[in-house]
């Protein structure tokens, strides 16, 4: 009886810890709502938002390539140059440049490194705004991810869309899993 139970308490919580690791794996990439404080105070929703600035002025490899691009630090001082120059936030900025130095600001949008996406492709092909996957950004002070950006996500996103995958995305013509995958 002691044998039994033992295995029983053995296979519980090796069943435990198993469920625990798929629960992990699942949420790969998934830091919805993740918004890291930045080294320089940036509101979206000033500038996005009442100044109506387009996306693609600072983030502007959107629509060139994979990655959307972080603004080089002498982008802000187009404006700031003569633009609330007294602010703290602003003299960070001009520091970094007479110093040489980006502005490191923190990667909020994550996908695990197995998992391939292509700005570009989304925004020519597909014409999406940027809101598609960013949320409302114009409405956000401190920008924060706003989907999960997880492979059901992407996979729902494509199905709404009437672009492959289908219902088994392991098969037919867009669901090759290289597409995305490495």
């Amino acid at each position: 009886m002691k044998k039994f139970v033992g295995a029983l308490v053995a296979l519980l919580v090796l069943s435990g810890m198993g469920a625990y690791v798929i629960v992990q794996a699942r949420s790969l990439g998934s830091n919805q709502g993740y918004a890291p404080d930045q080294p320089v105070a940036f509101s979206h929703k000033k500038h996005a938002g009442e100044l109506e600035m387009d996306c693609q002025y600072c983030h502007f490899g959107a629509d060139k390539g994979r990655h959307a691009g972080v603004p080089p630090t002498e982008l802000c001082l187009n404006c700031h140059s003569k633009v609330k120059t007294n602010s703290p936030e602003i003299r960070k900025l001009q520091n970094a440049v007479d110093s040489g130095e980006n502005i490191q600001w923190v990667k909020v949008n994550h996908f695990p490194d197995f998992a391939y996406f292509n700005h570009a492709q989304h925004v020519n092909v597909a014409g999406f705004d940027c809101q598609k996957c960013h949320g409302p950004v114009e409405e956000m002070e401190i920008y924060e991810q706003h989907e999960s950006l997880n492979m059901g996500w992407c996979i729902s996103c494509h199905r709404d869309n009437q672009i492959a995958p289908p219902e088994d995305h392991k098969s037919a013509a867009g669901g090759d899993c290289a597409k995305c995958h490495y």
